[in-house]
């Protein structure tokens, strides 16, 4: 069956697609094939009517069939109210946000739940489309029902005066918007396009970096993989594009940057003028929901919204010691943001106690004891299908317990290759192999897609981002007997302890470098005063020969003296004879 045949009207393929590598696609040429799919277009906008009049006569041009399009503004609060020009989209609204909320992202969830189409298209209220722009988009998701596709931006200006919105019109449907204004040279998405290039198009794009590419300017995704990945974050006031496309990775999204669905963006993003304050009031909100951003969480002793690895262990069969131990490792580890899922019936642990010492169910009372209070650590009934949000699961079986930088290592293994599958034997008997698995959220959401009822998904992980077996000594994961006195110490002691020889390391390398600095300055001293002993010793080396010729000149000055005064009495003689 070929990846690209529409299975019925409104119904869309799921071909498989390893990694991010949508070239297994055949995308059709702008006009050369039939839409099917509506698509609602949705704009969030405050105030700026000329600019958004630009924005809907580029829209009411576009090739996109105007039957699937609508067009939702959304009012984010702009006084006076936002308007429907005359020129724009035969179905195209405005309405308000939600309970009077603002924000971009309350106003594209109002948007969103509003709308009508099978894709979401979210597209600035400053854009001018070229007249492709939506048909560009819409054929990746007639081919996928997990694709992000993202547009490509040409900022200008605005130098001069604007076209009209009948302008616009007619040169966007003339397949002139190219020339409707000049190019910003000073300003530019350059770092989008050099990401894209570097990852062959993106489609060699390692996992962590997909969501990288999701700006909001203009972005389709299908509705049902936004409800999916849960909509919009409405307590983020910026870089809810951001949160959302990292969100998306873990649905398994495929991310498409279209350098055929162009635009211009009138004007520049406040991020473009103001990076340095952008950045300072995202960075706290990202660190907390983007484990990816290691950079961001580099503070010792934090808790984060999102954990980077959700470490699963079954309680159900196990006892209270091989559970506690496969926990206390796993907390242990040298990352920072670990978070454990302990699944069991949790539900059978009723108010009604028996004999406390005969308590059938007394390991999963001390688990819930031991754990309740710990932030790290949540109880679920059974395994989800994924971690998501959290990036990486390690599923570690009761009783084995991993290295302190197991994980780490484990997660940067995964990471080199962005392997979808890591699995760490540990034992073997007549029913088989025991492993702990380093499952990636995202690889596990795209099998989970693709996969067909007869297939395993491991082996739908492996085919699409590969599973590796490692061992389990090599990778430091040991039995709870062996491992308990390993590493069962009062941890707070020991990281004391490591913290008051770091601080005593730390004092004596800087005594180190202050004497360091102090020899540097005496040398540096002692090199002036050769230097000036050099200068000195030329200088009187040169005054010494000046003096050495003075000195011949005045003894050959005398010698010719007497040999005159000789000539000329030898004369007198010679005459006087």
């Amino acid at each position: 069956m070929s990846t690209s045949r529409i299975l019925a009207r409104g119904a869309v393929a799921t071909p498989r697609i390893p990694g991010n590598d949508y070239g297994v696609l055949s995308a059709p040429a702008p006009g050369s094939w039939e839409p099917r799919l509506s698509v609602s277009v949705v704009i969030p906008a405050r105030g700026r009517q000329d600019r958004l009049d630009l924005t809907l006569a580029a829209l009411a041009a576009q090739t996109y069939p105007a039957h699937l399009l609508e067009v939702i503004v959304v009012d984010d609060g702009s006084a006076p109210p936002l308007r429907l020009p005359g020129i724009a989209p035969e179905h195209t609204r405005i309405i308000g946000n939600a309970s009077g909320r603002r924000g971009i992202a309350w106003a594209l969830e109002t948007g969103t739940a509003a709308a009508d189409g099978q894709v979401i298209h979210r597209m600035d209220a400053d854009i001018v489309s070229y007249r492709e722009h939506v048909e560009a988009h819409m054929r990746w998701h007639h081919l996928a029902d997990y694709m992000v596709v993202t547009g490509t931006l040409r900022f200008t200006a605005m130098a001069g005066t604007p076209p009209t919105p009948a302008e616009v019109q007619i040169a966007v449907g003339k397949d002139r918007a190219g020339s409707l204004f000049e190019e910003d040279p000073e300003h530019g998405h350059d770092w989008i396009g050099e990401l894209v290039a570097t990852h062959r198009d993106f489609r060699d794009a390692p996992s962590s970096l997909l969501h990288r590419v999701h700006v909001g300017a203009t972005v389709s995704l299908p509705a049902a993989l936004l409800r999916e990945a849960g909509g919009l974050d409405t307590s983020l006031t910026l870089g809810e594009d951001t949160e959302l496309g990292y969100r998306l990775t873990q649905t398994g999204a495929v991310f498409v940057p279209d350098a055929e669905a162009l635009g211009w963006h009138l004007g520049t993003t406040t991020a473009m003028r103001r990076p340095a304050d952008v950045r300072r009031h995202n960075d706290p909100f990202i660190a907390d929901r983007i484990p990816y951003r290691r950079h961001l969480r580099t503070d010792a002793g934090r808790q984060w919204l999102v954990p980077y690895v959700d470490v699963v262990v079954d309680a159900g069969d196990a006892s209270f010691e091989d559970v506690r131990a496969s926990v206390d490792g796993s907390l242990a580890s040298t990352l920072p943001d670990v978070r454990v899922t302990l699944t069991g019936p949790w539900a059978s642990l009723t108010g009604e106690r028996p004999v406390p010492l005969d308590d059938p169910l007394l390991d999963l009372r001390l688990l819930r004891g031991q754990y309740a209070h710990d932030g790290r650590v949540s109880f679920a009934e059974r395994v989800p299908a994924t971690s998501a949000p959290a990036p990486f699961r390690l599923v570690c079986p009761a009783g084995w317990v991993p290295g302190v930088d197991s994980l780490a290592k484990l997660i940067e293994q995964a990471e080199k290759d962005d392997e979808g599958l890591l699995l760490v034997a540990l034992d073997e008997d007549e029913s088989g192999v025991l492993a702990a698995r380093l499952e990636r959220t995202s690889a596990v959401a795209r099998a989970m897609r693709v996969a067909r009822e007869d297939e395993r998904l491991d082996d739908v992980i492996a085919d699409l981002h590969g599973a590796t077996w490692l061992d389990a000594e090599s990778w430091k994961f040991r039995p709870a007997a062996r491992a308990y006195p390993y590493w069962a110490v009062n941890r707070n002691r020991e990281a004391a302890r490591w913290k008051a020889a770091a601080e005593s390391r730390a004092k004596e390398s800087e005594r180190a470098q202050r004497q360091v600095a102090a020899l540097k300055a005496e040398l540096k001293e002692l090199r002036a005063k050769a230097a000036k002993g050099s200068r000195d010793t030329v200088r009187w080396k040169e005054k010494a020969e000046q003096r050495r010729l003075e000195a011949v000149a005045l003894r050959q000055a005398q010698q010719r003296s007497l040999l005159g005064r000789a000539a000329r009495r030898l004369r007198r003689l010679t005459e006087g004879s």
